[in-house]
């Protein structure tokens, strides 16, 4: 190919892509009959269009709002493996509920030719009756296996659009801390916006409240109890106090569904007292919410030095504690500190409670869940795992090639071996399939709005497009074409079989096998092309490859594309990777940027094509010249030239060299 071809399609793409991105972002209108629809209510109704905050659609009937309808595109700007938008309408009732959903546009692969039209109604339907308040477990639809990537797109869109429109529309009210946001403040500050609560008792209210006391208390205005409260999560709160190392050791040491809160103290009278220290329980403290009354113990306590903030008053005492879950932080609670004094009859006591309430700036608007990517990574991490092992496995068979290459059965089966994992495993098992469909997804979204969180979908398909990218470097398209393509494997595994069982090999002829070459790299042009007249026609294009037929859907479609993968297996019974050598438009769009290979880690002696032609004939792919040179467009770095090479059995070379030895 020439060596300007990539400049020529980024300029295309450029050129092509200028006209698409205004077009694109047109809205969508909603009518009174599918107002209706998606709220599920009888008789007419209307709407009206609110572009104030969060742009949406109020529904109207006889005079009153009845629900809320937003775009996924609009409000969480959705946009699909693909690139291309992703448009879903989502209906809200006034209970913040989801009445209705309807993917109103998309462009996106698995969901043009993987799924029925039916499938794709009923997924979007199954969001109807979700309570955006009170979610319950089982409740949002999973993700379709065989539509990861776009069906996890969809139902974040459908989720972060209701949440952020009925937080706008104020049918959502969040409780949950903020624990992100930050703002330096000092201690004046804290005390005026309410985050850090106070309250006192004099020695003269003290003494009047424990009258007879053994020991008399003294007279006068100062402290008895100076008592400060505060929640520490809010990093405004916490990190201000404490300062970032002490505050990330506080929340660090915190549990599940715990809450930090700061006691702090000065005056005659002790918050915590010394009791603690042999029964392991704070008998002068509780905590009170409601019924619920805690009393802190010793296993959830931190002792804290001083404070970050130079302007605080003095503090005699500064404690940590970790709430439990049954103290819900961002309700009101009350914390209450008993003073006792022994009399000549009996004991006497008096209780300092301290009122404190989370202000509500303290507390994000709505509750934000985990990004739909990080959801997922979680819930796979098991795949991710294994995708990882096998990447390094392949890692150490690469920088270990030259060791290996002296061992030719090692080589033999130990590639066997690793092709049947990339089939079985990586493949049927892990849907790690790459396709062309994704380049030019890529380029797109390069083109009108990069966004990592829709590559992160899927664990398994970033990994492997990570380790590709830096294989492309380092070694040039043969890292996934030979190794990691479960297709590919599929191919070279049928063909050892069929060498096996006697089947004759079929030699392309140099000057066709070099024509044949120009079919793949024009059906990559022609799908990157067509993307940025029609996404559909592309994707229809596309389907020039077989890896959904053979290794996403396992074999389970129409028979029409059954047989276009049986002729492409058949003829790579004769011919191996026959797919790989001249149809493959991923493999061409690896090949392009391959061209910025920066090690060549194969290697070549000069008599390689002058003296020598063996590695050219063993050479399953026809990537080597009548020169010797190795194409590195077409090489699937198999590995077999280099076995050829080191094995004085075979290679001339050495064959020469051994002989010269012996006659010496």
């Amino acid at each position: 190919m020439p060596r300007f071809l990539p400049l020529i399609l980024i300029a295309l793409a450029v050129f092509l892509a200028r006209p698409v991105a205004a077009a694109e972002r047109t809205g969508t209108d909603v009518t009174g009959t599918e107002a209706a629809a998606l709220l599920g209510v009888a008789g007419p109704v209307q709407v009206r269009r609110d572009e104030t905050g969060v742009p949406g659609w109020a529904v109207v009937q006889e005079g009153r709002v009845i629900g809320q309808i937003g775009s996924s595109w609009e409000i969480a700007g959705t946009v699909g493996y693909s690139g291309r938008p992703l448009d879903v309408l989502v209906a809200l009732d006034l209970q913040a509920r989801i009445t209705g959903a309807r993917l109103i546009r998309h462009e996106e692969p698995v969901l043009t030719l993987g799924l029925s039209d039916a499938q794709i109604s009923a997924y979007v339907a199954g969001f109807r009756g979700l309570d955006l308040a009170h979610p319950a477990a089982g409740e949002v639809p999973d993700i379709l296996s065989r539509a990861t990537v776009s069906s996890g797109v969809i139902r974040d869109g459908i989720l972060r659009t209701a949440r952020t429109l009925a937080t706008a529309r104020g049918l959502l009210q969040g409780s949950a801390l903020d624990r992100h946001s930050y703002a330096k403040a000092g201690w004046a500050d804290l005390l005026a916006q309410g985050a850090v609560a106070e309250t006192r008792l004099s020695l003269t209210e003290a003494a009047a409240a424990l009258p007879g006391a053994k020991v008399p208390l003294p007279q006068g205005q100062g402290n008895f109890l100076h008592l400060w409260a505060a929640l520490i999560d809010p990093p405004t709160i916490g990190q201000n106090l404490l300062g970032q190392q002490e505050f990330t050791r506080a929340i660090g040491a915190l549990g599940p569904g715990d809450a930090g809160l700061l006691i702090l103290s000065s005056g005659l009278q002790s918050h915590r007292g010394t009791d603690w220290h042999q029964t392991g329980i704070f008998d002068r403290l509780m905590i009170v919410q409601g019924a619920t009354r805690w009393q802190p113990t010793a296993d959830r306590y931190r002792i804290i030095r001083s404070l970050a903030l130079p302007e605080a008053p003095a503090m005699k005492e500064i404690s940590f504690f970790a709430l439990p879950a049954a103290i819900d932080p961002t309700r009101p609670f009350r914390i209450e500190v008993t003073a006792r004094r022994e009399t000549a009859t009996r004991p006497v006591q008096v209780t300092i409670a301290l009122p404190y309430a989370l202000p509500s700036a303290f507390r994000p608007a709505a509750p934000e869940a985990l990004p739909l990517w990080q959801t997922i990574w979680q819930a796979k991490r098991v795949q991710a795992g294994v995708v990882v092992a096998i990447l390094a496995v392949l890692t150490v068979i690469l920088f270990a090639q030259d060791w290996i290459v002296r061992r030719p059965l090692l080589w033999r089966r130990g590639r066997l071996a690793f092709l049947t994992v990339s089939f079985l495993g990586l493949g049927l098992g892990l849907n790690g399939q790459l396709s062309v469909v994704q380049v030019v997804a890529f380029v797109h979204s390069l083109l009108t709005g990069f966004r990592w969180e829709t590559f992160l979908i899927d664990p398994v398909i970033f990994l492997l497009w990570c380790f590709v990218a830096l294989g492309l470097l380092f070694w040039g398209r043969g890292v996934y074409c030979g190794w990691l393509c479960p297709f590919g494997a599929l191919q070279e595994l049928t063909n050892a079989a069929a060498q096996r069982l006697g089947l004759r090999q079929i030699a392309v002829p140099a000057a066709l096998h070099e024509r044949l070459w120009v079919i793949k790299y024009t059906l990559f042009v022609a799908v990157l092309g067509l993307s940025f007249q029609s996404m559909h026609k592309a994707l229809l294009l596309a389907e020039v490859e077989p890896f959904k037929t053979a290794i996403s859907l396992r074999f389970l479609r129409a028979w029409p594309f059954l047989a276009f993968v049986g002729a492409i297996l058949i003829a790579g019974l004769f011919i191996e990777r026959f797919y790989c050598r001249y149809l493959c438009p991923l493999g061409a769009g690896l090949a392009i940027p391959a061209k910025l290979k920066v090690f060549d880690w194969l290697k070549r002696r000069p008599q390689c094509g002058r003296e020598c032609r063996l590695c050219e004939t063993k050479c399953t792919v026809g990537a080597i010249d009548p020169l010797g040179r190795i194409n590195a467009n077409e090489c699937v770095l198999c590995l077999r030239c280099q076995v050829v090479m080191q094995d004085a059995t075979q290679c001339p070379i050495l064959k020469r060299r051994a002989r010269s030895t012996e006659g010496a």
